[in-house]
């Protein structure tokens, strides 16, 4: 798919001259730290986008998705990659996804919980990491159990050992990596919800842009790129998403 960008919108994009791609580690199937930078699917998108408009990139690592919404909300960067949820929307403008994944719970192998519609009992504690996409969409569905907030993905698990917690949370790719690591933990069937994982930008930068960014996710997917990225970081448990 030919994709090309006015000066109009590589000025929208580049403020400073450079591409400011803000990269979320505490998402293990987007991003992972590499020495002092990162490598994962997103690093690969915000390096071609950058490529594309013909500028540098510089990468802002943080390890929650809020600092991520905040850096790019507050234009400190100028693209970043997000779980869209309509509780980040606010200053923001998502593309279409191009990643989907699961959102499952881990619960101790002696649980009585055996399906993900029991988790919402009184008396059962959801840990999640604060202000996640997990965080956010359970905040809205769950009606009887307790949700309980870690300030890390990695302290959910440490929260369900120490028995704060009866049930963990979280990106089912890490929480079936511990259920495989310890024989007295167990993964509910399925998951409780589906993440569109999607690029983002300030709105600030106008329509344009976001049409730009937009464009460029659908390019990316119709190529092969995200599905090649995928597979080169030997990712499991996420999927392309579908054309927008």
């Amino acid at each position: 798919m030919s994709l090309t960008f006015s000066a109009t919108s590589v000025r929208a994009f580049t403020p400073t001259g450079v591409l400011r791609a803000c990269i979320n580690l505490g998402n293990p199937i987007l991003a992972r730290r590499e020495g002092e930078s990162a490598a994962g699917v997103s690093v690969d998108l915000a390096h071609e986008l950058a490529r594309r408009l013909g500028v540098g990139c510089e990468l802002l690592l943080v390890e929650k998705a809020v600092q991520s919404v905040g850096a790019v909300r507050g234009e400190r960067a100028d693209v970043g990659f997000f779980a869209i949820d309509p509780a980040r929307g606010e200053g923001l403008r998502f593309t279409a996804p191009y990643v989907l994944i699961q959102g499952s719970y881990l619960v101790a192998q002696d649980s009585p919980l055996h399906e993900n519609a029991h988790v919402d009992s009184a008396g059962v504690r959801v840990g999640v990491a604060s202000a996640s996409a997990y965080d956010l969409f359970l905040t809205r569905h769950l009606q009887a159990a307790t949700i309980e907030r870690v300030l890390h993905a990695r302290d959910v698990l440490a929260a369900l050992a120490a028995g704060r917690v009866e049930v963990a949370a979280g990106i089912r790719q890490a929480l079936e990596g511990a259920a495989r690591d310890d024989a007295r933990l167990r993964l509910l069937p399925g998951c409780f919800m589906v993440i569109e994982q999607a690029m983002g930008l300030p709105a600030s930068r106008g329509d344009e842009a976001a049409q730009s960014l937009a464009a460029f996710v659908e390019a990316m997917k119709a190529s092969g790129f995200v599905a090649d990225a995928l597979a080169r970081h030997r990712i499991e448990g996420a999927s392309v998403a579908p054309a927008a």
